[in-house]
């Protein structure tokens, strides 16, 4: 799966819905798929940063995207419901969902989290990515193939020192699809969980800002296995979680 090559034209036909897409791994899955065909909603805070995905899709001959500002710490059930409704009127269904947009959170003692820190990291990484999946999943039936993708992270799997607040998140990621990926066992949509691993991003920067960058992996460079599980071939994987850097 991290050795796909995608067909051209794998995404044709399909919209997918990519969060904090204004840069880093966002960015590069909305131009990524783009280059395959999919019609891309760029969601993020920040607008400049989404008209700019926007431009290189649109320079580099891709369908042209749709941009949602919209920021997931102050975002309600009923942003996500509004843009559902906004989504299958001017596009009829989704057929794919990248939940990408993560923030770290400071790196401390368990004891020294500072409350607004805690319910800020878990509002956009846990509660955004549930209250928008709620929403969206009446436009992601109407789909005859639909996929899910939460973003995972080793530290959702097994527990590490200092990093309390982002590592119960992604515990909670991982709980998440798991259920969804149980409720629609054997329907048309999938739930599955992706693991960047360590990549050249802002985030990483800032949780290693010692680690020499060039020696990471580029967003682009790990882009195979979002192709795959956004694509047809991967429909039937369903409750998985996978690694785009396995060891």
């Amino acid at each position: 799966m991290n050795q796909y090559q995608a067909p051209e034209g794998l995404l044709t036909n399909r919209t997918i819905l990519i969060s904090g897409a204004g840069d880093g791994i966002g960015a590069e899955a909305a131009k990524t798929f783009a280059s395959h065909g999919a019609s891309c909603i760029l969601l993020g805070r920040t607008v400049s940063k989404l008209e700019k995905v926007y431009d290189e899709i649109i320079s580099a001959g891709g369908p042209e995207p749709a941009i949602v500002p919209l920021d997931l710490n102050g975002a309600t059930p009923k942003h996500y419901q509004d843009m559902a409704r906004t989504i299958e009127d001017q596009f009829g269904c989704l057929d794919g969902v990248l939940h990408n947009a993560s923030l770290l959170g400071e790196l401390c003692p368990f004891e020294e989290i500072k409350p607004e820190e805690w319910q800020q990291v878990m509002q956009v990484n846990v509660s955004a990515a549930a209250y928008m999946t709620q929403a969206l999943m009446g436009v992601l039936r109407k789909s005859a193939d639909a996929s899910v993708v939460f973003t995972t992270s080793s530290v959702g799997r097994v527990g590490r020192a200092f990093w309390g607040t982002y590592s119960v998140s992604k515990f909670a990621t991982e709980g998440m699809m798991q259920v969804l990926a149980a409720e629609y066992t054997n329907r048309n949509v999938r739930f599955n969980c992706i693991n960047p691993g360590a990549t050249r991003t802002q985030m990483r920067a800032k949780a290693f800002p010692a680690e020499d960058a060039t020696k990471l992996k580029t967003p682009a460079e790990i882009m195979p296995l979002y192709l795959y599980l956004m694509g047809p071939d991967s429909k039937g994987v369903n409750g998985q979680s996978l690694d785009c850097q396995p060891k």
